[in-house]
C-alpha cells in the first residue's frame, strides 16, 4: 500500500511516499530557514506564501524519486493540524484537489500523531504500549500510547515548548533562528555546571514549563553585559553584540551548555516519572528537539541504566517531515478513517 504524505504544518514543505506505513520510498523536504533567519523566527505569512510556491515541485519530486504516479497511490495523507493555519491551508487544499481530480482516498493526520509514528519508520520499532515524548518548537508533551488511535496525554507544557525556549535563548545570545542546532554546537565547548539555571521539575505534575528558564537566562545576560550600550539599545530580546560575543566566547558556551543541561535534565526526569507511573519500560522520543545530541545521549544512557527500551528516529525523521504523516496515514486508511473534501485544518488540535 503506497501512501503519499503531505506536511505543511509550519515552515517546511514536505512530501513523501511510504509503503505499508513502514518503508520510506521517498521523503522530500524544502526548508525555509534562510527566509526566516533574518527575522529571528518564523513569519507565518512568508511561510504560507513559500508553501504555495513549493508544494507542487516538492510533491512532483517525491513521486519522481519513488518512481510512481498519482494513479499508483492507495491514498493521500495530509497533516491538518496543529500548526500555522495559513501553512496548513496550503497542504490541505492541495491534497483535496488531488483527491478530487484522481478520486483517491484522503485521510487527515494530526501532526503530533505523525511524530509518534516516526519511530515506526526505523528498523527497530516500539511495541505497544510505550511512552511517547514529543519535543519540538511548538510542543512538549508526554503520551501513553496503547495502539493506533489509543493515546492518553500524561503531561504538556504550560508555557514555552522546549524548542521555543532554544530559539529564544539563541536570540538572546545573538545567534538568531533556528536556535536548536546553534545551542547544541555551542554547548560542546561549554561547562554545563558553570551556571545553576533553574529546573522546573514540578513533581506534583507531569507538565513542563520552560518560561522561567528563559527568563533566568535573560536576567543572567543582563547582569553579565551591563553596562554595555549595544545590548541595552537593542532591547532585552535583541541579543548581545558581536564584539561582546567574541570577547566572551567561553562565557557564551557556558551559558548555552548550562541552559541545555537544565532542559535535558527536566526532559529525562519527567520521562522517568512517566515510565514509573504507567509501569512501562519503552519510550519513543520524537520532534525537532529529539535531534539534540545531548538529549539523545542522556536518554540512551538512562535507558541502559534502567533497562528501558529507547527509540529515537534518525535526525531527519525528528524534524517535520511528510514520511511520518504517511506512516500514520496508513493506519487511518486501513481503519477506514477517511476525510471528506470539506476537510478544514485547525491551528490548535488535541491528540
Amino acid at each position: 500500500m503506497l501512501i503519499l504524505g503531505i506536511d505543511t504544518s509550519c515552515d517546511d514543505t514536505s512530501a513523501s511516499v511510504v509503503e505499508d506505513g513502514a518503508k520510506i520510498i521517498s521523503n522530500i523536504i524544502s526548508n525555509q530557514a534562510e527566509i526566516h533567519k533574518k527575522y529571528g523566527g518564523i513569519v507565518p505569512e512568508l511561510a504560507s506564501r513559500r508553501h504555495i510556491e513549493m508544494i507542487w515541485p516538492v510533491v512532483n519530486e517525491a513521486l519522481g524519486v519513488a518512481g510512481v504516479k498519482l494513479e499508483d497511490l492507495s491514498g493521500i495523507a495530509v497533516c491538518h493540524g496543529p500548526g500555522l493555519i495559513g501553512s496548513l491551508l496550503v497542504g490541505c487544499s492541495f491534497a483535496k484537489a488531488i483527491c478530487y481530480s484522481k478520486q483517491a482516498p484522503l485521510v487527515a493526520v494530526n501532526h503530533l500523531e505523525g511524530h509518534i509514528f516516526s519511530s515506526f519508520l526505523e528498523e527497530l520499532k516500539p511495541s505497544f504500549p510505550f511512552i511517547a515524548l514529543i519535543i519540538s518548537g511548538g510542543h512538549t508533551c508526554l503520551y501513553r500510547v496503547d495502539g493506533f488511535g489509543k493515546y492518553k496525554e500524561l503531561g504538556r507544557t504550560r508555557d514555552d515548548a522546549a524548542g521555543e525556549a532554544y530559539d529564544k535563548v539563541s536570540k538572546l545570545l545573538g545567534f538568531g533562528y533556528p536556535g536548536g542546532p546553534v545551542i547544541d554546537k555551542l554547548s560542546q565547548d561549554g561547562n554545563p555546571k558553570a551556571i545553576d539555571f533553574p529546573r522546573a521539575y514540578m513533581p506534583e505534575s507531569s507538565d513542563f514549563s520552560f518560561s522561567g528558564l528563559k527568563t533566568a537566562v535573560l536576567n543572567f545576560l543582563k547582569a553579565a553585559v551591563t553596562p554595555h550600550p549595544p545590548f541595552a539599545k537593542r532591547g532585552p530580546m535583541g541579543g548581545i553584540n558581536s564584539e561582546l560575543k567574541t570577547q566572551n566566547s567561553k562565557l557564551i558556551s557556558d551559558i548555552a551548555a548550562s541552559f541545555q543541561a537544565s532542559v535535558v535534565d527536566v526532559l529525562v526526569r519527567k520521562t522517568e516519572w512517566a515510565m514509573k507511573k504507567e509501569y512501562i519500560k519503552r519510550v519513543a522520543i520524537s520532534g525537532g528537539v529529539a535531534a539534540n545530541s545531548e538529549l539523545r545521549n542522556r536518554m540512551k544512557k538512562m535507558g541502559a541504566e534502567k533497562e528501558v527500551e529507547i527509540f529515537i528516529p534518525s535526525v531527519l525523521l525528528c524534524t517535520d517531515n511528510a514520511a511520518m504523516i504517511a506512516a500514520a496515514g496508513y493506519h487511518h486508511l486501513e481503519s477506514g478513517n477517511f476525510a471528506g473534501l470539506d476537510l478544514n485544518p485547525k491551528a490548535h488540535m488535541p491528540l
